[in-house]
């Protein structure tokens, strides 16, 4: 295990290393500026999993991968005689997590800045597990998720939201083959820390196997994601993340306006009354601790 960082703050397995400095660098920058379009962007899929996860209102719930703590709040507001508790890696997206908890009257969250891989929780502190597109990112997954079992109760549950493979996910599909110019540019690897890091079912139900868990289920969910409330609104958003400066990056000035445009002319397809919808589909992972 290594400590990123001068202050000594969270400990953080050497795996995950450069996702701590992302998430308190440029990701995490990025993602606070953005914080109420990401969580509209996926948020049709908020109630499923609050289905999945089966919150009772004297749950103790653990959010792994919290950010700016929507899902932790959503756990709260359930478990009205419990507690929710947000884990992340980035300090700046927990500050605003405990900034919204407050200005929301929410007095049973808490949020902890550590790596959910490696964070010392007490044993058997939780009933619920949940994640909200917050753990597809560990350097190794089955020691995570070892780790994250030991903090749940005999009978405690899991619930996860994590993106299924790239194609059936039409919304980055979209943005990297715009974006790409005519260049190959590799998608996201399956299997690897990263948005596809829970894609494989097979792998799925071996990592969670490999962890303790029992009753292992993946739902088949597919809501899409919502860009924006038109066209020009979803452009502002995507045309500024820093996913799209990186695909962009190496291009001529030419190339660059072309790929834009390209992106452009695709969220206008998508628009409909509704907002600019592109095609998207997650599993729901359920589990248990025997």
């Amino acid at each position: 295990m290594t400590v990123p960082t001068p202050q000594q703050a969270p400990v953080v397995d050497s795996l995950n290393t450069e996702q701590f400095r992302a998430w308190n660098g440029d990701d995490g920058n990025d993602w606070l500026v953005h914080a109420d379009r990401y969580d509209v962007a996926s948020g049709r899929y908020d109630p499923r999993l609050l289905a999945g996860a089966a919150i009772t209102p004297a749950d103790r719930v653990l959010d792994i991968g919290c950010g700016a703590g929507v899902s932790t709040r959503a756990a709260a507001r359930v478990a009205v005689d419990g507690h929710a508790t947000g884990i992340d890696l980035s300090g700046r997206l927990l500050g605003e997590a405990r900034r919204r908890s407050e200005v929301a009257g929410l007095t049973n969250t808490t949020f902890i800045q550590g790596d959910a891989q490696v964070h010392a929780f007490a044993p058997e502190a939780f009933d619920v597990v949940i994640s909200r597109f917050g753990v597809m990112f560990f350097g190794d997954p089955v020691a995570a998720f070892t780790n994250i079992g030991r903090a749940v109760r005999p009978g405690g549950r899991l619930a996860l939201l994590a993106w299924q493979g790239l194609a059936r996910n039409t919304w980055m599909r979209t943005v990297l083959e715009t974006l790409a110019a005519g260049r190959a540019l590799p998608g996201p690897p399956t299997g690897a820390p990263g948005p596809l890091g829970l894609a494989d079912p097979d792998d799925v139900r071996r990592i969670l196997a490999a962890a303790g868990f029992a009753d292992v289920d993946l739902a088949d969910e597919r809501e899409p994601v919502n860009f924006g409330a038109d066209a020009d609104d979803a452009y502002a958003f995507v045309s500024a993340l820093g996913v799209t400066r990186g695909l962009l990056r190496g291009l001529d000035e030419r190339s660059r306006t072309a790929a834009l445009d390209a992106l452009r002319n695709q969220l206008v397809e998508s628009a409909t009354p509704d907002g600019v919808l592109l095609g998207a589909a997650a599993w729901l992972i359920t589990a248990r601790r025997p």
